[in-house]
């Protein structure tokens, strides 16, 4: 281990943490681990000091893929290698920990042609990528929720077939690429594609601990890592050694390991039960149960290890919506396992293998008295990394306090909604409880006009670093992102005679060099307008206007936008959500949303206009869209139409792409929302318009009309 490395039996808490990563050393079958938590709890400091743990890797020697020398890969661009005792000379190194960085290129990550050779020595040779390098090693993405489509399409097709093919300029490759992959990710700026979140064997839930003492063990233990590494490596290497012992035996174990009827039976029941997708929930859930059990020292796998891997395997697998809170049911999993009680005997549980136990303390804490983990002080009193088993749940934003503002005269041809109606004290209502919102559709697809430039995405076009490649161009800037070799050679072509080459080769100058342009989509920043006052608060309407923008969220999630909200009522407006790639915070405060009061308009879309401004310093490549969802009545402040309009002109002069969701229902319409769009400059649509559904019904009925009037 690298004395810069931080101990593995040193880190405090984490125990789901460690024994998910503990399990994927014993058996690196399971798939990985996703570790989804708060900034700050060593999500990376762990996993690099579980590579330090693992065995070394014997290769071939000069493999530059990591071919087994007892089974090497037949289709090794290195190769062919002599298998058996045969293969040659081999080499053993420590195992592997490649780093994919989010701003990697797709070369980076699978590999590419060898421009240097390709040019000056007219041959294709393949230059390895990070998925060579990370074979029969771990392989960690941080903050992996945040790749880019073009990064997890490679990584998907990696960790699904355990190979790695490249078809491009030319090269045609495919070499072994298995890897354990592990990945960290912070929930609050944006959740996981569920193609590669199901594609991690493992998941868990870390924070950092509200225990004081627990608190001040990681403080300290850091503080001495920091002052001398060497030394404090030094004194954890006894703990260090007697892991890695620990894991090798469970490893020789494993295959010992018997997983009977009765354990797959309750495996079958548990996955049916959370009504998980597919059968990969069942094949992982089987293969953890096995590595607890080899773990545990033990040949048999109980219902205490079938619960325990479910509890790993099946929170990110179960059927929720994109806002559920992850999770599973835990007396809904006792409730099954329950069941099967007694259809078969478990066997006793045998003891513990010698050495010491990796939730324990080590030589810096006390002793730990219930001589197992969950009882020390590097835990809380339920086990978990912070004092329990799960993340703190968050209270949740109080309600907003009402702002009194004076009483208001009912516009003609209405009724006063309840909310705005006048209190016997003279003053405003009190606000409405929030109501929930409506079950979530499909809505139609907005876009931004025009070609942008911005972060990867699925919404509106873009020139990308991926995607179908629509022509050339000289470098900008000097920085050559992404080489058309067509067009390089075909500009370098006609000048070869006079730079004097006359041999095979090409001689190439920085003027001939051509990037590829690219087309794809990208994400963009879709701003919420929310108008929560009392001429939108009645109960059954407003749940309806929270179904929609819950809707438009998951439209957002889906097509990986950054997402904002500002909501206006009372005498003004705020910023409900600052801008932020965690649709799930956005959904959190929709529901908490209140309602009542007058309608300030202008406010709204003038804190908006701020907004995008800021945002606009931030990140000048994301390009913005304005969802105001409204019925258009403007009633706070002197002449509130007049003014809304003012404010809704400086969206339309600077180009802001606009949409007006209409909530106005009822006999009598003024059709206020529609004035609103044409000031912004963007169309208007209805609650019923939103549905992706109901435009296709109306395409096909055109279609089927014009096709009768042919006839």
């Amino acid at each position: 281990m690298s004395s810069s490395t931080y101990p593995f039996t040193a880190i405090v808490g984490m125990d789901d943490m460690r024994l998910g990563l503990l399990l994927n050393a014993i058996s690196p079958s399971i798939g990985g681990v996703l570790v989804r938590g708060e900034k700050g709890t060593a999500k990376t400091t762990t996993v690099r000091a579980l590579a330090a743990l693992l065995p070394e890797v014997v290769t071939v020697a000069g493999c530059r893929f990591s071919c087994d020398p007892a089974a090497p890969d037949p289709r090794c661009p290195d190769g062919p290698h002599a298998g058996g005792d045969g293969a040659g000379d081999r080499a053993a190194r420590p195992a592997r920990m490649v780093e994919l960085p989010v701003g990697a290129s797709e070369d980076r990550l699978v590999g590419s042609l060898d421009i240097e050779r390709a040019l000056g020595e007219g041959v294709k040779a393949f230059e390895p990528g990070l998925l060579a390098a990370a074979h029969r090693g771990v392989l960690y993405v941080d903050e992996v929720n945040l790749l880019g489509d073009h990064l997890v399409d490679s990584l998907l097709d990696a960790a699904a077939t355990g190979v790695s093919s490249v078809e491009r300029e030319g090269v045609s490759v495919r070499h072994a690429s298995r890897f354990l992959l592990v990945g960290t990710m912070n929930p609050e700026e944006g959740e996981l594609r569920p193609q590669l979140l199901d594609r991690f064997g493992l998941t868990v839930e870390v924070a950092a601990s509200r225990e004081t003492e627990e608190r001040v063990e990681v403080v300290r233990r850091r503080l001495a890592f920091d002052e001398d590494p060497a030394a404090f490596a030094a004194k954890w290497a006894p703990e260090e050694d007697t892991l890695r012992e620990r894991i090798a035996a469970a490893r020789a174990l494993l295959p010992g390991v018997r997983l009977g009827d009765g354990a797959l039976r309750r495996i079958a029941a548990v996955c049916a039960g959370f009504e998980v997708d597919g059968m990969r929930a069942d094949i992982v859930t089987a293969r953890t149960s096995a590595a607890l059990a080899a773990w545990a020292g033990r040949t048999d796998v109980t219902t205490a290890d079938v619960r325990q891997a479910a509890l790993l395997a099946l929170p990110h697998r179960r059927r929720r919506n994109p806002f559920d809170a992850p999770g599973l049911d835990e007396n809904r999993l006792d409730e099954i396992l329950a069941g099967f009680e007694d259809e078969e005997p478990e066997p006793e549980p045998e003891p513990e293998p010698d050495g010491p136990d990796p939730d324990g303390d080590g030589p810096e804490g006390p002793e730990d008295p219930g001589g197992g983990p969950g009882n020390g002080p590097d835990n809380g009193p339920d086990g978990g990394p912070d004092g329990g088993g799960q993340p703190p749940q968050d209270a949740g934003d109080a309600p907003a306090a009402t702002t009194d503002v004076p009483p208001q005269r009912p516009e003609p041809g209405r009724e006063p909604a309840p909310q705005e109606a006048s209190s016997p004290g003279g003053g405003e209502a009190p606000e409405a409880p929030a109501v929930a919102a409506a079950e979530p559709f499909r809505t139609r697809r907005f876009t931004v006009p025009g070609l942008g430039e911005g972060a990867d995405g699925r919404r509106s076009r873009a020139l990308t670093a991926h995607g179908r490649t629509t022509g050339a161009r000289r470098p900008r800037g000097g920085a050559l992102s992404k080489l058309h070799l067509a067009a390089t050679v075909q500009a370098a072509a006609p000048h070869q005679r006079v730079r004097g080459r006359s041999g095979p080769g090409l001689v190439v100058r920085r003027d001939d060099l051509r990037e590829a342009v690219r087309e794809g989509r990208e994400g963009n920043l879709v701003l919420f307008v929310v108008d929560a006052s009392g001429s939108m608060a009645a109960r059954k309407r407003m749940s309806a206007v929270k179904g929609a923008v819950l809707s438009l969220l998951m439209d957002a999630y889906q097509r990986r936008d950054k997402i904002g909200m500002v909501t206006f009522r009372g005498s003004g407006a705020e910023v409900a959500l600052p801008p932020t790639s965690s649709v799930e915070a956005g959904a959190a405060r929709l529901e908490k949303l209140p309602t009542g009061g007058r309608t300030p308009l202008a406010a709204g879309l003038l804190q908006a206009h701020e907004v995008l401004r800021v945002e606009r310093m931030r990140d000048p490549s994301r390009r913005p869209l304005l969802v105001v969802v409204t019925d258009g009545r403007a009633t706070g402040g002197v002449e509130p139409l007049a003014r809304a309009a003012r404010a809704a002109g400086l969206f339309a002069g600077s180009g802001v792409a606009s949409v007006v969701v209409d909530c106005e229902a009822g006999p009598v319409r003024l059709g206020l929302a529609g004035e609103l769009g044409r000031a912004l400059g963007g169309p208007v649509v209805t609650l019923d318009d939103l549905r992706a559904e109901n435009v296709s019904a109306l395409v096909r009925t055109v279609r089927n009309t014009d096709s009768r009037r042919a006839a």
